[in-house]
């Protein structure tokens, strides 16, 4: 696991240094070891910088910029079959110097050029030098678990592993999208492909770009897409047989994702996801597990980790953390979370993530199952929702929305704040049953961001508004392409490289998604019950009666946070400030103080907003 960056600077201003700079911010993904590579080619200077986190074969050998030939690469992941893809290479002449990835990586491009990424099982971001082509190519893994971001304007094209990289850059206009900002406000992270900077943006998962050297063009190709395995023809097995296809998914999944030079841990919660993980991977290895607890019963889950970490006798470390800790990691979000993030429990993923870093260099986490197995408890609402409204013609629902819409709001307002966002809500469903999973997901409406901004700001089109014919399966296929990778990936990646640990997801192989998305939602959630389909495998391994309880999720006491974070606001949600500033009306604001616990996660928003402001900007 690594930090990358680079530039191709058609102007040639950008030198040696500059990449240096670019690089070394990401100290943190990074720290066993550095790599600069500069070139004053015809036209451009290109610059490739790597910080290097040594996972596979520790040796000098794994060192980045790598070179092969023509070729120049800077890696950030993992790719867990590279020993199959290796064995094929050798087949066809090649030889290797090292046990790293990055080098079988880089032959299998020689070989099969960008069309080698189809062979990838892994999680990676990737920078590729074409010298032959003259070529600059980025790519990113099929979900989006590792992070790559590009700039371009005014004949700078730059690339990180995070958006701090850019600001060493000198040649960076930083200018507010505030289309995308809007994005934030909505959801408490900016969906890809968009970032909160102008010309700035996420490389979309599955995707690679493709930058022509003499021409300064861009082209972006789409190689994976999970949409299309969802509009198959569902995949007509018993049900038994649908169980042990999913458990041997799972099995080689898990497998794959032990292999490092390094130790390896495991989060563990006690919840499904990652007890399945533990159970399975216990027949063949003996990890170590970490947990976090709290004195608050509502979110603590460390007495049901500590069960399943009795039952299979790991090596299991537990903290429970106070407030004060808590509190005291909040001025860190900025550096971090480096774009305006706004979910709470990136606090308890950056304590777990410290706690771990203390034993090992590698951890498992068991993102994705909510996702792929039906287990948010958001998915029951929506679908009892949709039924609902099923019932009654499209033709009434829209006429209503339309009287709806055209009452005035100020009318409203004065029922309340938030009275006025669930009734926006109400009517935008009405208006368009099929975006409940988007409108639900709303913090603030577009009239609250309306009231709350300065000027207007263009919508902009996100996965979100994805369409499937099975309503069912466009809840997971929104999540897999929103959720899961903007905001529960991103907030693992961040925390746990900012402890330089790496963090691996392996429920997220792409073999197991393609089955599942082929596979009748009905039996993921047989009877209405979540994650039907993954308990039978759990069950297997682990009593029901240990794994019996409450979902929980994994958040923090947020009256934590309600009642400590005054200090805060003062500092930063103050009338000079926002006034200075010329981006929100303070007003609005003010109203939404006024009625702080009842506002708490709009306020939340805006204070983070405000303090990645003055951080950045």
């Amino acid at each position: 696991m690594c930090g990358i960056a680079g530039f191709c600077d058609f102007n040639k201003k950008s030198d040696y240094k500059i990449l240096k700079d670019m690089t070394d911010i990401l100290y943190h993904r990074g720290p066993d070891d550095s790599g600069y590579s500069f070139h004053n080619i015809k036209y451009c200077n290109i610059g490739l910088g790597h910080r290097r986190l040594s996972v596979l074969d520790l040796s000098i050998n794994g060192h980045q910029p790598m070179k092969f030939e023509n070729l120049e690469i800077v890696y950030n992941g993992e790719i867990y079959n590279f020993k199959e893809i290796r064995r094929e290479l050798e087949k066809y002449g090649y030889k290797f110097k090292s046990h790293s990835d990055t080098e079988v990586v880089l032959k299998a491009y020689h070989k099969w050029g960008i069309k080698a990424v189809d062979k990838f099982n892994g999680m990676f971001a990737m920078s590729i030098f074409d010298k032959n082509k003259q070529k600059l190519f980025l790519c990113r893994d099929r979900l989006g678990v590792k992070p790559i971001f590009y700039y371009y304007d005014r004949g700078v094209f730059m690339f990180g592993s995070e958006l701090k990289v850019f600001h060493k850059n000198p040649f960076f206009q930083k200018r507010i999208n505030k289309s995308a900002l809007k994005l934030y406000f909505q959801y408490g992270y900016i969906p890809e492909p968009y970032s909160i900077f102008e010309n700035t943006y996420k490389l979309k998962a599955g995707c690679y770009l493709e930058l022509d050297l003499q021409t300064f063009k861009k082209k972006i190709t789409n190689y994976w897409n999970i949409e299309k395995f969802y509009t198959k023809q569902k995949i007509e097995l018993s049900e038994n047989e649908i169980i042990e296809k999913v458990e041997n998914f799972l099995i080689n999944s898990f497998e794959y994702r032990m292999v490092a030079d390094v130790p390896i841990g495991l989060f563990l919660s006690g919840g499904y996801d990652s007890s399945t993980l533990l159970a399975l991977l216990s027949k063949n290895h003996k990890l170590k597990t970490y947990t976090i607890g709290f004195e608050d019963n509502r979110f603590d889950e460390a007495k049901y980790a500590k069960k399943i970490a009795n039952y299979f006798k790991t090596n299991h470390t537990e903290h429970y953390f106070t407030k004060k800790e808590f509190i005291n990691i909040i001025p860190d979000i900025p550096f971090v979370y480096d774009e305006p993030f706004a979910d709470t429990s990136m606090l308890p993923t950056m304590l777990v993530s410290k706690l771990a870093k203390k034993d090992v260099k590698v951890v498992l986490s068991a993102d994705g199952g909510d996702e792929l197995f039906v287990g948010y408890d958001k998915y029951d609402l929506c679908i009892k929702y949709y039924i609902f409204f099923k019932k009654y013609p499209d033709f009434l629902l829209k006429f209503l929305s339309i009287i709806m819409k055209i009452l005035p709001y100020e009318f409203f307002e004065k029922l309340g704040y938030n009275f006025n966002t669930r009734y926006e809500k109400l009517y935008l469903i009405l208006a368009n049953k099929t975006k409940l999973c988007k409108v639900l997901s709303y913090i603030f409406t577009s009239k609250n961001i309306d009231k709350l901004f300065t000027r207007n700001n263009d919508n902009l089109k996100t996965n979100f508004d994805l369409y499937l014919d099975s309503f069912e399966d466009n809840l997971l296929l929104i999540d897999l392409k929103t959720y899961l990778v903007d905001d529960i990936l991103h907030k693992v990646d961040r925390a746990t490289m900012f402890y330089s640990l790496e963090a691996r997801e392996p429920f997220l192989d792409y073999h197991l998604i393609e089955f599942l998305a082929q596979i009748s939602f009905d039996i993921k959630y047989k009877n209405k019950e979540k994650k039907w389909l993954l308990k039978q495998i759990t069950h297997k391994y682990i009593p029901k009666n240990i794994m019996e309880r409450e979902k929980l999720g994994f958040g923090i006491p947020i009256e934590w946070l309600k009642n400590n974070i005054d200090e805060f606001i003062k500092i930063y949600l103050n009338k000079s400030r926002i006034e200075k500033e010329e981006i929100f009306n303070f007003n609005e604001i003010e109203k939404l103080l006024k009625y702080k616990n009842q506002n708490f996660k709009k306020i939340w928003f805006l204070l983070i907003f405000e303090m990645w402001y003055e951080k950045w900007m």
